[in-house]
């Protein structure tokens, strides 16, 4: 994976988390009480500064109600290739329109 590839992943990985937090209509606080990850570093995510651990990232799942698989995807963990008979599960789980109800 390309330097400036990975850039891009860690950065749609904070745009899609941001979505979905404000979506949740969560603060960077709340979400950090939470997970138990702390505010400044769910921020350096969100910025695309840091690139979480898979660990991190299936106690924001949790916390978001999204797969831990979406976000691998997103964080370049997983290829999309990798999900594809879950694509569209995915792809519902990943409308910040859709609720779970």
């Amino acid at each position: 994976m390309a330097k400036t590839k990975v850039g891009e992943t860690v950065e749609s990985l904070g745009d899609f988390l941001h979505e979905r937090r404000v979506a949740a209509e969560l603060s960077l606080r709340q979400l950090a009480e939470q997970t138990g990850v702390s505010n400044p570093y769910l921020s350096q995510i969100e910025r695309g500064l840091r690139r979480p651990s898979a660990e991190v990232l299936q106690q924001l799942a949790k916390a978001l109600r999204v797969s831990a698989e979406q976000l691998y995807v997103h964080a370049g963990i997983l290829s999309p290739e990798d999900g594809q008979a879950r694509s569209v599960e995915l792809a519902i789980l990943g409308d910040p329109v859709l609720t779970e109800r």
